[in-house]
């Protein structure tokens, strides 16, 4: 945990869409905290600093409300569909050393074998972790891999104290040689995208 994710959060006893657009208008998010049995808590939090902090994956938070310490977990934002505005943020109270389950990012690194192709089949891992300790992400090394080997989901590094819920047989990345039809596919997308850029600087050029 850092000072960064330290959130004060205001708790809010109007509700409605009209309420809502006026919260994020004076910069605020709405949210509801809930879990460990305890009736919802429906607060305002501030809008930018929630919305660098939510930009990681299973992003946790230590909220101060009305004096209050609590620790929740991001569970679901909503976002208008078209302009991708952060409407309405659900939170899970959590204590520290409890467990929980959460789905983390896979992230690929390294280069597979010249000529070869490494495909990431599942983005994410379903895991049992501490809520204090839920990895950013799992790194999956594909350097000098070969066509036909495989990474599964058993053979992921986890963390200290983290057990993995995915069936260990899981493709998690598979190492292939492309097509030539797939290879000429992706030839011509970059021939295509190089003309109409031409095209665009032409454009530009004559105006």
């Amino acid at each position: 945990m850092s000072e960064d994710t330290k959130v004060h959060a205001e708790v809010r006893e109007q509700f409605g869409k009209g309420f809502a657009r006026r919260l994020r208008a004076a910069g605020k998010i709405p949210a509801v905290i809930y879990g460990h049995g305890t009736e919802p808590v429906h607060v305002a939090l501030p809008g930018h600093q929630v919305s660098l902090i939510i930009r990681r994956a299973n992003a946790l938070l230590e909220l101060d409300i009305e004096g209050t310490a609590s620790l929740a977990l991001v569970k679901d934002v909503q976002r208008d569909p078209v302009r991708q505005i952060i409407e309405h943020i659900d939170l899970l109270v959590v204590k520290k050393g409890e467990k929980i389950q959460v789905d983390v990012p896979i992230l690929i690194t390294g280069e597979p074998f010249a000529g070869t192709v490494a495909n990431l089949d599942a983005t994410s891992l379903a895991v049992e972790v501490e809520a204090t300790h839920i990895p950013q992400n799992f790194e999956v090394s594909v350097e000098g891999l070969e066509e036909g080997q495989h990474i599964t989901a058993a053979d992921v590094k986890l963390p200290k104290g983290a057990s993995l819920l995915a069936d260990p047989e899981t493709l998690i990345v598979a190492i292939y040689v492309p097509t030539a039809e797939a290879a000429e596919e992706t030839t011509d997308e970059v021939s295509a995208e190089g003309e109409a850029a031409a095209a665009q600087a032409e454009e530009g050029a004559s105006e």
